[in-house]
């Protein structure tokens, strides 16, 4: 792979969407298709979820990433411009990102894996409330969470559905994860916690067969689920690169004094 110093070799990824595939078609006739497989790096165009598929693709892989929006929120994307495109790259900023690993078991008795960037999220299926149970480290902390459902954001997927869902704001240095009940009717008052990185989580469905819950890694999903361990995996590691004027630590503070 090419140093930071040297010209490195792009390949781009791009969304389905008409603005995409236009960034696409102008950006490969100035600086080359490029090899997805062997670049250093890839220039993701779309918005954040193109961006975490692109990311999920590119795993096991010493490859970065550089986002450019052609989307709606971009929060992990950079500014859309054409020009300069190799010098930005080489100017850029790292951001080293780890993502959580999910271990699901189902009611048929299979254990499932998925990774996940932003969050993992646990939801009811029907009508009925979920109720789960939660343990951290192996300590049982609630054993009744009734609720329409209940996530873990890492910092990077904290100002996504886990701010949606009234959860905080993480810094990317704060070394820690968001805990954030979905709409909790009991107990009503509880707003979640905020836990060290290093935490393991499980999550036990109670009714499991009258109140079933599906399990969402990003955007991979496993339906009725009974049990559910989270935790992050430090040994995988994903590189994100951003303009140093929009640099994702700086967004992640400015996010937290929006009106």
């Amino acid at each position: 792979m090419n140093t930071v110093n040297s010209t490195p070799s792009i390949a781009f990824f791009a969304a389905e969407s008409p603005d995409a595939r236009a960034a696409f078609a102008e950006l490969t006739g100035r600086y080359g298709a490029g090899d997805i497989a062997h670049a250093d790096v890839i220039v993701v165009l779309g918005g954040d979820g193109t961006m975490l598929r692109a990311l999920h693709g590119s795993m096991n892989r010493k490859v970065r990433i550089f986002g450019m929006n052609c989307g709606t929120v971009g929060f992990l994307m950079n500014r859309y411009d054409t020009a300069g495109l190799v010098e930005r790259v080489k100017r850029a900023e790292q951001v080293i990102l780890h993502p959580l690993q999910l271990t699901a078991k189902t009611g048929d008795g299979q254990e499932h894996r998925l990774v996940a960037i932003n969050e993992i999220s646990l939801l009811r299926e029907t009508a009925q409330a979920a109720k789960i149970s939660i343990e951290i480290d192996g300590r049982e902390r609630m054993s009744e969470l009734v609720c329409d459902g209940v996530l873990v954001a890492t910092p990077a997927g904290s100002t996504a559905y886990n701010l949606s869902a009234h959860g905080p704001i993480l810094p990317l240095a704060s070394g820690v994860l968001a805990l954030t009940p979905i709409s909790a009717f009991r107990p009503r008052r509880w707003r979640g916690a905020i836990l060290p990185q290093k935490a393991k989580l499980r999550f036990i469905i109670r009714e499991a067969d009258r109140r079933p819950v599906s399990a969402t890694a990003d955007f991979n999903e496993i339906r009725e689920v009974t049990e559910v361990t989270v935790c992050q995996d430090p040994s995988t590691a994903l590189t994100l690169l951003f303009d140093p004027e929009h640099h994702l630590e700086e967004r992640i503070l400015q996010e937290q004094f929006q009106a």
